[in-house]
């Protein structure tokens, strides 16, 4: 699948999901990389066996202050590699990217894996 295709996946899954969280997206860049690099795989401790679909790095809205201002974005990126690998339809590949992009908002929104696992369903 080329970068563009890929691409194309992700934007239609950010426009899919539901607007009352879409909108409030601030200062945040969405990217895509094939892979995780091996500082991001070292700062999570992920074993060797371990696949990354995505990754938040960034400062969440709920720990944001007063002096919160003139700062480079956050990054969400969602990982091309590991989420078409074994994927062998487009509808499957799309439900994988749509739920790493939900999960991943979520952390900007300073939801915690418990809490994003309960609403899941609701999305």
């Amino acid at each position: 699948m080329s970068d563009e295709e890929f691409e194309e996946i992700v934007s239609r899954a950010l426009d899919n999901l539901p607007q009352k969280y879409t909108s409030k997206l601030d200062n945040v860049a969405i990217v895509i990389a094939d892979e995780p690099t091996e500082e991001q795989r070292q700062k999570l401790k992920l074993r060797c066996d371990q696949t990354l679909f995505g990754l938040y790095e960034g400062v969440p809205q709920t720990a944001r202050g007063n002096n919160y201002n003139l700062v480079l974005p956050d990054k969400i990126t969602i990982f091309k590699l590991p989420i078409t690998r074994g994927k062998s339809d487009e509808k499957s590949l799309y439900e994988q990217v749509r739920h790493t992009l939900w999960h991943e908002i979520a952390h900007h929104f300073g939801l915690r894996h418990d809490q994003i696992h309960k609403l899941d369903g609701t999305i």
